[in-house]
């Protein structure tokens, strides 16, 4: 049984180590909640289970209990679908969801383990992680691991339609060619982009304008006007709120502008991009930054910090960057370097020895 809040970041790495082990024969249950409409639609398990939830902040103390006892009620749930199934292992996460079925499994004596996604660990996986069997990390430093917590390395998984195409050769970029961009922002958008691209690619020299190509996802509520915004600079644009084939966009682009969220990170290092990253100013325990900091330090990317950027200052650091398409493939070798392509394969390993245990 795997356990995993219901986006993209929470919901993709399952989904990698749920392909693996059907592949090695397993049957797979999935415990989260109702985003999983959203961002679960290909998620190989017999059945999906809407598990009550809720986060643990005391900031407004009149809504604790009403969040205590839903916690409660995803337990006791949590309890009944272990036993029912008979579980041989419970895998989780991250992302409050994973909160009542980890606790219920490490109650029960089922062997149990956490994955963390990000350079520092979550706060649902923090209160588990000196409970499970195994706790599983995708960076090589992670942060806030509390004392006697079992931790081993194993990368952050990415989905089948991720490793068809990785390591995928370097687009040819010589002058006169497209320059192919994607933009996104994970896997709910990001508006701060949609906000600022426009105006960027608008001041860029002529001479790189007229070949760019740029494909962004985008909120559908300012599609039009960021569409309408590109074509006043005469940029030739793809705009939609979603890409099924994202990995594949990521393959055929020269360079990618997203933030820097885990999957995002992994993906790019499996595909082998180099990519420009502005982490969510506002993300929990600052997890965007960590992560967007061990990939520039690997030499795959560039970051910038939100706060910092205009956009004549963001045009001028991307033509510099477009510009010199050898240093962008060298970006594309140490990105490549930096991912981990077998991580499904080292966690299912993993689980499978806390299993044997």
């Amino acid at each position: 049984m795997l356990a995993a809040g219901g986006t993209g970041g929470h919901l993709f790495p399952a989904q990698a180590l749920a392909e693996e082990l059907v592949g090695r024969g397993f049957r797979i249950h999935l415990m989260t909640d109702e985003r999983v409409r959203d961002y679960g639609k290909n998620f190989p398990a017999e059945t999906v289970h809407v598990v009550p939830s809720a986060t643990l902040g005391f900031s407004e103390p009149l809504k604790v209990p009403g969040r205590l006892l839903r916690l409660f009620k995803g337990y006791r749930l949590s309890k009944e679908l272990i036993a029912r199934h008979g579980a041989a292992a419970v895998a989780g996460f991250g992302g409050y969801p994973s909160l009542p079925p980890l606790v219920a499994a490490t109650h029960m004596g089922v062997p149990s383990l956490v994955h963390e996604q990000n350079s520092v660990l979550g706060r649902a996986n923090r209160i588990l992680a000196k409970r499970v069997s195994a706790v599983a990390t995708s960076f090589e430093a992670v942060r806030n691991v509390p004392e006697g917590a079992k931790i081993t390395l194993t990368g952050n998984p990415v989905r089948a339609v991720v490793k068809m195409v990785a390591g995928a050769a370097y687009p040819a970029l010589s002058d006169g060619d497209d320059i192919r961009m994607l933009v996104f922002g994970g896997s709910q958008g990001a508006r701060f982009f949609s906000d600022l691209m426009p105006g960027v690619a608008a001041a860029l020299p002529e001479s790189l304008r007229k070949r760019l190509v740029i494909t962004q996802q985008c909120r559908e509520e300012d599609m039009q006007r960021t569409a309408e915004a590109y074509r006043a600079s005469g940029i030739r644009t793809e705009i939609n709120p979603f890409f099924m084939d994202l990995p594949q966009r990521m393959a055929a682009s020269h360079l990618v502008v997203c933030r820097s969220g885990a999957s995002s990170i992994a993906e790019l290092g499996v595909v082998g991009r180099p990519a420009v990253l502005v982490p969510l100013p506002h993300a929990l325990d600052n997890d965007q930054l960590r992560n967007a900091e061990s990939f520039e330090a690997a030499g795959a990317g560039w970051l910038r910090p939100q706060s910092g950027i205009e956009a004549d200052g963001f045009a001028a650091f991307l033509a510099g960057l477009l510009s010199k398409p050898e240093g962008l493939k060298e970006a594309a070798g140490a990105a490549l370097r930096h991912g981990k392509p077998d991580a499904a394969r080292r966690l299912a390993d993993l689980l499978q020895s806390i299993m044997a245990r």
